[in-house]
């Protein structure tokens, strides 16, 4: 049983690391270099090790391995948000200076998706067992769609039902304002592509969501070490997604 302190630390620490994320590299608009990304990628696991051995010693060798497990499940799976994340950038050609901004509210809103999926998963196992089992058939037909042929434009643009949704209900410009939401036209205040563009990314990360958190469950039913592994698997993921293209 984890205490209600070691929650609150916890909480602040991740809070702390995302807001000194933002104040570092986000705030200010760059193009991270490759040797940059790779070196801030190699913080955020060293972070996330470092974290894993303090579990391990205050928490005893079976939370510690189930926090590895956890964490490099879910680093693994949000390798293919990162792929999405690519398409979706492409498809709204977003400039390149603006996309740690993009990627930073993805994070966020993916913690939070992921967190209230994850206590509720809690809830509903600790309540009816037989929901351990449903999450199980979740990643059955997951993969079972991964098996199927992809056909020949399935890549050539990110247009699933969240992009096409927003683009039926919100009237955006043509062309980005820099990094704002809103701008004014004529007199109307009008959304910019940069917001839709974090609508798709906030959608996709919830879709990504439904076959994540029942891997991990799958590995452990530790509310604690589940939010922890997602925390830190996301909390590097924009470097990642830096090295990713650049390398590409």
């Amino acid at each position: 049983m984890v205490s209600p302190t070691t929650w609150i630390l916890t909480l602040v620490l991740i809070l702390g690391l995302m807001t000194f994320d933002y104040v570092v590299h986000v705030r200010s608009p760059h193009t991270p270099t490759v040797r940059e990304a790779a070196r801030w990628t190699a913080i955020y696991v060293g972070f996330a090790a470092a974290f894993g051995v303090g579990t391990w010693q205050l928490g005893g060798s079976k939370m510690g391995l189930e926090f590895f497990a956890g964490y490099i499940t879910e680093l693994s799976l949000s390798v293919d948000n990162l792929f999405v994340f690519l398409i979706i950038m492409a498809s709204f050609k977003v400039p390149r200076a603006y996309q740690q901004k993009v990627l930073e509210f993805g994070i966020v809103f993916s913690l939070i998706a992921r967190s209230a999926f994850i206590f509720l998963g809690v809830a509903l196992i600790n309540t009816f067992s037989w929901v351990f089992y449903l999450f199980g058939l979740i990643l059955l037909i997951t993969a079972g769609n991964l098996l199927k042929p992809e056909s020949e434009d399935s890549e050539d643009e990110a247009n699933n039902i969240v992009i096409r949704t927003a683009k039926r209900l919100f009237r955006t410009t043509p062309r980005y304002e820099g990094d704002r939401l809103f701008t004014h036209v004529d007199g109307k205040r009008l959304m910019t592509p940069m917001l839709l563009v974090m609508i798709a990314i906030g959608g996709t990360d919830v879709m990504f969501a439904l076959d994540s958190i029942p891997a991990i469950f799958g590995l452990t039913q530790n509310a604690y070490t589940v939010f922890t592994a997602v925390a830190f698997s996301l909390m590097g993921l924009r470097q990642l997604y830096f090295l990713i293209d650049g390398l590409l």
